[in-house]
C-alpha cells in the first residue's frame, strides 16, 4: 500500500526589507542651509560665551583651558577651542573659524560635528601631553587649523574636482597660516596650531580615505 504524496508547496513571493536610512557620515549633496546654520550657531556660541565669560566672569573661564600635563584636566580638551583671551583674540580668530567651518559642514552636518570631535580630542589630547608646561591653550585657531587640514585632506583623498577645488580655495585663502605651526611667539600656541592641523589630517583619512567608485576586488593584469 502507497502512501499518498505529500501536498505541493505553493511558492512564497519574495519579501523586501526597507532599504536603510543613509548615514549622517555618508558622503552626499551639498547642505548648503544646514551648514550655514551650523556655522552661525558655532560663532554665536563662542561670542556668547566669551561675553559670559568677561561681563559675568572676569575672563575666569580661561582656567578651562588645556593646561599640559595636569592632573585632572584632560577634560579641558573639549572646552579650550571655545575660549579666548579677550575680544581682540576672538575677533581675530571668527573671520577664519566661520569660513573654514561653513566650508567643512557642507559636506555634511554629521561628518563636520565628527571632524569637530576628532580635533577637539586628538588635537587637544595632544596638546596637553606634548605642550610647553607651566602654559594655557585656549582659542578656536585649534578648529582652524584643524579644518584646514580636513579640507586639504579630503582633496587629497578623495581627488574629485569638487573636492580638489574646495582644497584649493582653503588654500589659496588660508594657506599662510600654515606657518603657524612652527614655535615662534611664546605668547601663540604653536602646539595647538600643529596638533590641531595633524587631527584635522586624520579626520579627513578617517571619514574620507577611501576614495569614490574605486573598485574592490580583484587585481587587474
Amino acid at each position: 500500500m502507497r502512501s499518498p504524496p505529500p501536498p505541493a508547496r505553493r511558492p512564497q513571493a519574495p519579501r523586501s526589507r526597507p532599504a536603510p536610512g543613509p548615514s549622517p557620515l555618508a558622503p552626499g549633496r551639498p547642505q548648503i542651509g544646514p551648514a550655514l546654520w551650523v556655522t552661525a550657531g558655532l560663532i554665536a556660541a563662542v561670542w556668547l560665551q566669551e561675553i559670559v565669560d568677561l561681563l559675568g566672569f572676569g575672563g575666569g573661564l580661561d582656567v578651562y583651558g588645556i593646561e599640559p600635563r595636569t592632573p585632572g584636566t584632560f577634560w579641558h580638551v573639549l572646552t579650550a577651542p571655545f575660549l579666548h583671551y579677550g575680544f581682540p583674540h576672538l575677533i581675530a580668530n571668527t573671520v577664519p573659524l566661520a569660513v573654514l567651518a561653513f566650508m567643512s559642514a557642507v559636506r555634511g552636518v554629521g561628518r563636520f560635528l565628527a571632524v569637530t570631535l576628532v580635533v577637539a580630542v586628538v588635537g587637544g589630547g595632544l596638546v596637553w601631553l606634548l605642550g610647553r608646561g607651566g602654559s594655557v591653550h585656549l582659542g578656536a585657531s585649534e578648529l582652524i587649523f584643524g579644518y584646514l587640514a580636513y579640507l586639504l585632506g579630503v582633496g587629497w583623498w578623495e581627488r574629485t574636482p569638487a573636492a580638489i577645488g574646495v582644497a584649493v580655495v582653503a588654500a589659496v585663502l588660508y594657506g599662510g597660516i600654515l606657518w603657524g605651526v612652527l614655535p615662534g611667539n611664546p605668547a601663540v600656541s604653536w602646539e595647538a596650531h600643529l596638533f590641531g592641523f595633524l587631527a584635522g589630517l586624520l579626520a579627513a583619512a578617517l571619514l574620507h580615505g577611501r576614495r569614490p567608485g574605486k573598485m574592490t576586488g580583484g587585481k587587474r593584469g
